[in-house]
């Protein structure tokens, strides 16, 4: 089944070159991240949630979520909460960030944000849902989108009768993950569910969920009508999947380029978090980059427990020495100069 993942589309003014979203990922989705993101073909990139009360209280952890570099655009920004006012005001913080979408959470499954009325709880309070909707869509001059889940429970339908209202409301797209909030990321993604939300709606969907490989990929477009669709968990220290899904190159990678673009990501995150933050967020992609075959187990458990990261640079090029080369070029290709646009202190920490 053929469908073209490299072609441009648009939310309202907005035009995003290919038809791959690289989704908002608690603890991830840093600016590295997101930069690695654009290079290998993602046409969006979002940032992970950031706290509406964090940005009204100037909390410095949320703030640094809007710590935003050119290279990243289109970028969306993510937004949860559930005050419509306040919400509001976090928009256009965004908005004065550099953002060239603001994205709202009405999906996530996690306790500590639906016990606040945030994420997923707002499909079953539809009437505030649109109030959020309405306020932030007011707030600012860039588009506005907005992610959920199916509902909260599984079997619901209540994305399909709250998703045009929230179009009704100044929503420009909706992103889907038909998954139920209390399914969290088990079993299937029931894309039958995007297919009748496209039908229903005149504004873009994007398809979430179970997006794995090329083939999926352009079967979900294929039979959802979606826009676009969006990768999340098989990105995971793995851009080449990107890549696959976009130009249908392999995803497998030689040992020299695993390691080199893991260094180049432990170098760009140290940039952005600083040396100690970065220490302990960099040790989970160690198992996402060396695994899949590409590494043995134990080497990923090694690195864990070094020092420094200086002493997981050296252990790595020990492992495939031909990485150097492969660096160097990779850093060659790196934008030079400041491209920071908002000089803010980064949080590594998600609300799920």
């Amino acid at each position: 089944m053929h469908v073209e993942l490299r072609i441009p589309w648009r939310i309202g003014p907005v035009e995003i070159p290919t038809r791959l979203v690289l989704a908002p990922m608690a603890g991830v989705s840093v600016q590295a991240f997101r930069r690695q993101g654009r290079r290998f073909g993602a046409g969006l990139v979002c940032s992970e949630m950031v706290s509406c009360a964090g940005l009204s209280h100037g909390n410095e952890r949320t703030l640094g979520y809007l710590r935003i570099s050119a290279e990243e655009s289109p970028l969306a920004v993510q937004i949860f909460g559930s005050d419509p006012a306040v919400m509001a005001e976090a928009a256009r913080m965004v908005e004065d960030a550099g953002a060239d979408i603001v994205d709202i959470n009405f999906g996530c499954p996690v306790r500590k944000v639906t016990k606040t009325g945030a994420g997923a709880t707002l499909l079953e309070d539809p009437d505030r849902a649109c109030r959020i909707v309405e306020a932030v869509a007011g707030a600012v001059s860039v588009p506005v989108t907005v992610k959920m889940r199916r509902g909260l429970e599984d079997g619901s339908r209540a994305c399909l009768t709250v998703g045009p209202r929230l179009v009704e409301s100044g929503a420009g797209a909706l992103t889907l993950h038909p998954r139920s909030a209390k399914q969290m990321y088990t079993g299937e993604a029931d894309h039958a569910l995007t297919a009748e939300l496209v039908e229903r709606v005149a504004v873009p969907v994007i398809a979430s969920g179970d997006v794995t490989s090329r083939a999926r990929a352009q079967a979900i477009l294929a039979t959802t009508g979606a826009a676009a669709v969006m990768v999340g968990r098989a990105a995971q220290g793995n851009p080449w999947a990107l890549r696959e899904m976009i130009d249908a190159e392999p995803a497998g990678p030689s040992r020299e380029e695993v390691v080199a673009e893991l260094l180049l990501f432990m170098r760009e995150t140290v940039r952005e978090l600083g040396e100690q933050r970065a220490h302990g967020f960099l040790k989970k992609f160690y198992g996402w980059y060396l695994g899949r075959g590409r590494f043995p187990r134990p080497f990923k458990q090694e690195l864990v427990q070094l020092d420094t990261l200086a002493d997981v640079e050296r252990r790595l090029l020990a492992a495939a020495p031909g990485a150097v080369d492969v660096l160097a070029r990779l850093e060659e290709e790196q934008p030079r100069g400041d491209e920071i646009m908002l000089d803010l202190p980064i949080s590594i920490y998600g609300g799920g």
